[in-house]
C-alpha cells in the first residue's frame, strides 16, 4: 500500500483484481457507491460507461485507475482514508467484479499524526 496521506490506495488483493478486469474490459473506473441498491460499494464500471457528474469528485487512483465518490459523501470521508480491498464474494449488481466469486470492498482509516 502507498503513503497513508493519498485519500486511496489498494491491497494487492484488489490490484489483482483490477489487473484481472482491465485484461478483459480495458479502461475502467471506480465509483463509491453511496448506499443504495448494492450498498456502500465501490463500483467498477468500464471507462466511459458511467457519466461523472458534476457533484462527483476524483479522490485518487487506485492501480492506474480513478476512484470517484459523490462530493457530499466526499466530505463526510474528508479525514478518512479509503483502503481498496478485495474479498470473496459477490459484487455489485452492475459492477464488473460481479460473478467472478471475488468482490471489491472498501475499508476506511481515519487520518492521524
Amino acid at each position: 500500500m502507498a503513503d497513508r496521506k493519498e485519500r486511496v490506495v489498494a491491497t494487492p488483493a484488489a490490484l489483482a483484481l483490477i489487473e484481472e478486469i482491465r485484461a478483459e474490459h480495458g479502461d475502467v473506473l471506480f465509483h463509491q457507491s453511496g448506499g443504495c441498491c448494492d450498498g456502500s460499494v465501490p463500483m467498477c464500471y468500464p471507462a466511459g460507461e458511467f457519466r461523472i457528474g458534476d457533484n462527483d469528485i476524483l479522490l485518487g487512483m487506485a492501480g492506474g485507475v480513478p476512484v470517484y465518490i459523490g462530493a457530499a459523501q466526499g466530505e463526510l470521508w474528508a479525514h478518512t482514508q479509503l483502503i481498496l480491498d478485495a474479498a470473496p464474494g459477490r459484487g455489485g449488481t452492475f459492477s464488473l467484479d460481479n460473478g467472478r466469486g471475488t468482490r471489491f470492498v472498501t475499508r476506511g482509516r481515519v487520518f492521524t499524526d
